[in-house]
C-alpha cells in the first residue's frame, strides 16, 4: 500500500516509535524548523501535559476538566510559569526562547496581552524544540518546576 506523499517523508514512513522518547519516529531537521512551528508543536506538548496532570489528580466531567485546562493554558499564565523556568533554562534553550519572544507573529487574540503573548510563544518555541529534541526528561524537569503553580490554579 501506498502512503501519502509529503515533502520529507511518506505516511507510510511513521510508525509508533518503541525505542526513542517521542510519539513518532519522524526524523526532523530543528535548525530547518521556524521557532513559529516549534511554538506550534510546544503549544500541543504544554496542552497534553496539563491535561495528563489535570486528569491525575481527579475524575471529573469533562466540562469541569477543560475549565481547569483553560485556566492555565493561556498566554497570561504561561508567561507567568516562563518566569518560572527562565533561570532554570539551557543557553540553548534561552536562544530559542528570545526567538520566540521576538518572533513576527501576525494576530494577537484580543483577550491576550501583547507582552504575555509574546513570552508565552518563547515559552511553547522552548517546548516544541526540547519535545522534538526527543528529550522527554528535560520536559519533565520543567513541567516540575511550573507543577505548583499549575496545581494551586486547578485545584
Amino acid at each position: 500500500m501506498r502512503g501519502i506523499r509529503f515533502p520529507y517523508m511518506s505516511l507510510n514512513s511513521i510508525s509508533l516509535n518503541k525505542n526513542t522518547d517521542s510519539l513518532l519516529s519522524c526524523e526532523v531537521n530543528l535548525r530547518q524548523l521556524s521557532v513559529l512551528t516549534l511554538s506550534f508543536v510546544g503549544d500541543s506538548v504544554y496542552d497534553l501535559m496539563v491535561r495528563e496532570f489535570i486528569v491525575a489528580l481527579a475524575n471529573r466531567p469533562v466540562g469541569q476538566l477543560n475549565l481547569r485546562k483553560v485556566s492555565v493554558v493561556n498566554c497570561k499564565f504561561q508567561s507567568e510559569c516562563l518566569a518560572l523556568i527562565e533561570p532554570f533554562l539551557t543557553e540553548e534553550e534561552t536562544v530559542i526562547y528570545k526567538r520566540g519572544k521576538n518572533a513576527n507573529v501576525h494576530c494577537i487574540p484580543k483577550n491576550a496581552d501583547k507582552n504575555d503573548y509574546h513570552t508565552a510563544t518563547g515559552f511553547e518555541a522552548v517546548l516544541g524544540y526540547i519535545y522534538l529534541k526527543k528529550d522527554i526528561s528535560r520536559l519533565r524537569e520543567i513541567f516540575d518546576i511550573i507543577k505548583e503553580k499549575i496545581y494551586n490554579e486547578v485545584k
